[in-house]
């Protein structure tokens, strides 16, 4: 029987980024997660690495000033994943005061230290380029920076830097039980394997008390409220690089996120939800919902029959308490459970893709009475697996590898860099030409990326490969989709 010193449960932003931290501490880790990695909530947010501005008004000052201090250092150590954005929010005097928004943004400007962004300030919306797209009344708003992510990419590529750290990474292996046999952890995977873990975490999302409670059978008196958050992709509402912050009447905020070059992310929405978190979907009352909030400012009219693409996923909040869902604390809260002071369960409840990895941090820190022997703090300074440019800033790395496949059609080398940075290189290989990427399949698609895909990053399926390694899913044809799931059928048998 194999043993470890950590068994993650959980292959989320949550999981993925405590199993990296704690291979990079010298521990022998093995991640187990049910399906694919990031193939549920983490998967299914905004794409934003953000401080969270309508947090202000709930007073949550500290985890706005950690996620602001996060979003500095994700900058620096994920600079092909996170890129920073201008978010624009339209005034509507009705909804808030201009003094109010001008606090909160003031506060949101230097409640952490802002090295790299530009800070917030007035903007008139009825010259270019900001009133694009807009009604004509809109005539004021405010501007300020945040940061946009590939939520499924980060997971991934944290997946994948902990691999090669040397955790073991099982995708598709639930943990079907666990019980403390001594000093350790005796755990039963799926597939027959048993293994030995001195400590485990508890990283499942949405099914976090299932699995503490059932698999685990450790009771528990902390509560998590399940929200449902859900997002539309429309075709482009207007051009421009820019985002937007839109007020809704209900005091909610609704972003409206340029998605490629093509389509316009609109969300989110707070449901409560008491499902199946297998099984979530967009409602069509919540798609009316997204519409008609950004129908209020926009110029030409929308409506749900124009949505391209829909998801959905489960927050798995920690229970404060609230009744509002909107108004549940974002925060996250770490649990440690511990029988006669060893083999303890660290349950995470909550949390944000902006701050897990500080989240891992205190993971990390919260275990370390139950290993001596670990290191300290490392992830705020290590570039995350294909980060690493050596010196050279992102534009700069982007040009080198641009160089380097000057025989290869631009399109492709960009998406390429964008989805793997510096590991775009072992994509590529000694590919010089067209001919040597394989089989196109559209979108930039080839099958070369494909083999990459199901070798070094876990893929089997045709979701896993259309819509979190890429989002190609929105621009095939249901031809080219199947030829997809053909070619990986072959591959995979």
């Amino acid at each position: 029987m194999d043993s470890y010193d950590l068994l993650v449960i959980g292959g989320g932003i949550n999981g993925a980024g405590i199993a990296r931290d704690a291979a990079g501490r010298g521990l022998k880790v093995l991640l187990a997660e049910k399906d694919d990695l990031s193939a549920h909530t983490s998967s299914s947010s905004s794409k934003l690495i953000h401080g969270g501005l309508r947090y202000l008004e709930h007073f949550e000052f500290r985890l706005v000033a950690e996620a602001l201090a996060e979003r500095e250092v994700l900058l620096r150590i994920a600079r092909h994943l996170v890129w920073p954005a201008r978010f624009v929010m339209p005034h509507v005097p009705e909804l808030r005061p201009r003094w109010m928004i001008r606090t909160g943004l003031f506060l949101y400007d230097h409640l952490a230290r802002r090295a790299s962004l530009p800070g917030s300030h007035t903007v008139r919306l009825d010259i270019p380029p900001y009133g694009a797209g807009l009604k004509p009344h809109l005539k004021h708003g405010f501007i300020y920076s945040d940061c946009r992510v590939d939520d499924a990419r980060l997971v991934i590529l944290n997946a994948m830097d902990a691999r090669a750290r040397g955790a073991e990474i099982l995708t598709r292996t639930e943990c079907l039980a666990a019980r403390r046999d001594g000093d350790s952890w005796r755990a039963a995977l799926a597939g027959g394997r048993e293994i030995r873990a001195r400590a485990i975490v508890n990283a499942s999302g949405p099914w976090v008390k299932r699995v503490l409670n059932e698999r685990l059978g450790q009771p528990s008196q902390d509560g998590v409220k399940l929200v449902k958050g859900s997002h539309i992709v429309l075709p482009q509402l207007y051009p421009g690089d820019h985002a937007f912050i839109l007020q809704n009447d209900d005091r909610r905020v609704v972003f409206m996120i340029p998605y490629g070059d093509r389509h316009t992310l609109v969300g989110t929405t707070d449901v409560p939800f008491d499902g199946d978190p297998d099984a979530v979907t967009t409602s069509d009352a919540e798609a009316d919902y997204l519409c008609r909030a950004v129908a209020r400012y926009l110029a030409q009219p929308v409506d749900p029959t124009q949505v391209a693409w829909r998801y959905a996923g489960v927050r798995p909040l920690y229970d404060d308490g609230a009744s509002d869902p909107s108004a549940i604390t974002r925060d996250y809260t770490l649990r440690v459970d511990a029988a006669s002071g060893s083999a303890p369960v660290l349950s995470v409840y909550g949390g944000k893709v902006t701050t897990y990895r500080r989240l891992a941090e205190h993971a990390l820190r919260d275990l370390a009475p139950y290993f001596p022997g670990m290191s300290g703090d490392w992830t705020a300074d290590a570039p995350l697996i294909g980060g690493d440019f050596a010196g050279a800033t992102r534009e700069q790395a982007r040009d080198a590898f641009f160089a380097a496949y000057a025989g290869l059609p631009e399109e492709t080398l960009r998406s390429l860099f964008r989805r793997h940075g510096m590991l775009a290189h072992d994509v590529l290989g000694d590919a010089r030409t067209v001919a040597d990427l394989g089989t196109y399949f559209g979108a930039g698609l080839y099958s070369r990326e494909l083999d990459y895909f199901m070798s070094r990053e876990w893929a089997a399926t045709v979701e896993d490969v259309l819509w979190r390694r890429t989002k190609a899913g929105l621009h095939l044809a249901p031809e080219a989709r199947q030829a997809v799931t053909c070619y990986l059928a072959q591959r995979v048998s």
